[in-house]
């Protein structure tokens, strides 16, 4: 469980092939504090730690996450939005977050806002998941409100610090994105479907 509030940006800096998985090595001032079995937010995939030697930290994605997240397109040196697992206790100060991307979507622009920036993604309407205006959403494991909500796409603002602390900075027009739909709003469809 998460909360979709960034603590670091990981660095990726190795991936290599082990049958169909990818075993990713990351880079992060959290790799101290991290043990092994610790489940890690990734860009909103929760991955497994499965070694750690001094800063570097390494993860194992199957080929199901592969399928459908971003991750396929990662590469060395990348730039990961980073968050451990939420402590029983804390405060809740984004959302609920599980860390299973729902589906990848695109950015479809990103526009100057005198101080912020408005991304709007797109994604794919057939696979049934929903925003709704002013209700959270997941881009890259950080926690939003949607904005300008429509049947297949979605706006969301981004304030300075988050530009400059997560990897919004690094999307353009066409970067394929994670998206984890608000699992309340995922219930409240699904319970409506079966009525």
């Amino acid at each position: 469980m998460f909360t979709g509030i960034v603590e670091e940006l990981g660095e990726i800096v190795e991936i290599t092939r082990e049958k169909d998985n990818f075993n990713l090595k990351m880079k992060a001032i959290m790799t101290s504090e991290l043990k092994i079995d610790q489940s890690v937010s990734h860009n909103g995939i929760c991955l497994t730690v499965v070694a750690i030697d001094g800063n570097i930290y390494t993860v194992t994605a199957v080929k199901e996450t592969i399928d459908k997240t971003s991750l396929g397109t990662w590469k060395k040196g990348d730039f990961v939005n980073l968050e451990r697992g939420m402590k029983l206790g804390a405060r809740l100060d984004g959302h609920i977050v599980q860390g299973h991307v729902d589906q990848t979507g695109t950015c479809k622009s990103v526009e100057e806002a005198h101080g912020s920036w408005v991304y709007t993604f797109e994604y794919d309407p057939t696979l049934h998941n929903i925003t709704i205006e002013k209700g959270s959403i997941t881009v890259n494991g950080v926690s939003l409100t949607v904005v300008n909500s429509k049947l297949k796409e979605f706006s969301v603002a981004i304030i300075p610090y988050t530009y400059h602390h997560t990897n919004f900075k690094q999307l353009k027009k066409g970067t394929v994105i994670n998206l984890e739909f608000d699992v309340i709003g995922k219930y409240v469809k699904r319970i409506t479907e079966l009525s």
